[in-house]
C-alpha cells in the first residue's frame, strides 16, 4: 500500500516517543484516535514491522497493540535520525512516588510491638481474658498450651455395613446390596 511519506513519519515518530501503539480493528475509520493519519495506514505500517520483527503485535477486544522491539528502536532511530540518547517513553524510568518515612505508623496500620505507657489497647482489650485464660473454645493452658482433644477412652466406630449418601455407599458397585451384612 503506498503512503504518504508525511503519514509515515508521523506514525514512526508517535511509535518512537510512545514505545506502544494500539490501533481499533476499524478498516474504514477516517483517522487514528491519536494520530492525524488514516486508521488504515496506521494498521498496514505495523503489519509491515511486524514481519519484520520490529513490532510485537497482541489482538484483544477488537483493538491492535503494538510493542516496539530493540530492532524496531535502532531502525526508527536510524530513520528519523535521532540521537541515542533519546529513548521511547516504555524504556524511561517512571518517578515514583514519595514513599512514607520509616519511622512512625503508616496511616490505617496499626503500630507494631507491645503498647507504651499510657496508651489504650489497639484491638481486643475486652478479649485479653478470652485468649490467655483458655476458658470456652480456647486451648487450655493459654496460647502455646496443650491442645485439647478427644479424651483417652474415646474409640472412634464407622458402620461401613450399611448404604449410606456421599462416597462409599455401597450399590452394585461390589459392596453387595444396600443393607445386606458383610460380617
Amino acid at each position: 500500500m503506498l503512503i504518504p511519506k508525511k503519514n509515515r513519519v508521523e506514525v514512526y515518530k508517535y511509535l518512537f516517543k510512545e514505545g506502544v501503539l494500539y490501533a481499533k480493528k476499524d478498516f474504514n475509520a477516517p483517522k487514528h484516535p491519536e494520530i492525524d493519519v488514516p486508521n488504515l495506514q496506521v494498521i498496514k505500517l505495523m503489519q509491515s514491522f511486524k514481519s519484520k520483527e520490529y513490532v510485537k503485535e497482541s489482538f484483544a477486544w477488537r483493538h491492535y497493540y503494538w510493542y516496539l522491539t530493540n530492532d524496531g528502536i535502532e531502525h526508527l532511530r536510524t530513520y528519523l535520525n535521532l540521537p541515542s540518547e533519546i529513548v521511547p517513553a516504555t524504556l524511561k524510568k517512571s518517578a515514583r512516588p514519595p514513599s512514607r518515612p520509616m519511622g512512625g505508623a503508616g496511616g490505617d496500620r496499626p503500630p507494631r510491638g507491645p503498647p507504651r505507657e499510657g496508651e489504650r489497647p489497639r484491638f481486643g482489650g475486652d478479649r485479653e481474658g478470652y485468649r490467655s485464660s483458655g476458658g470456652r473454645g480456647g486451648a487450655p493452658g493459654g496460647i502455646g498450651g496443650e491442645k485439647g482433644g478427644a479424651p483417652g477412652e474415646y474409640r472412634p466406630e464407622f458402620r461401613g455395613g450399611r448404604g449410606g449418601f456421599g462416597r462409599g455407599g455401597g450399590g452394585s458397585f461390589g459392596a453387595g446390596a444396600p443393607g445386606a451384612s458383610t460380617e
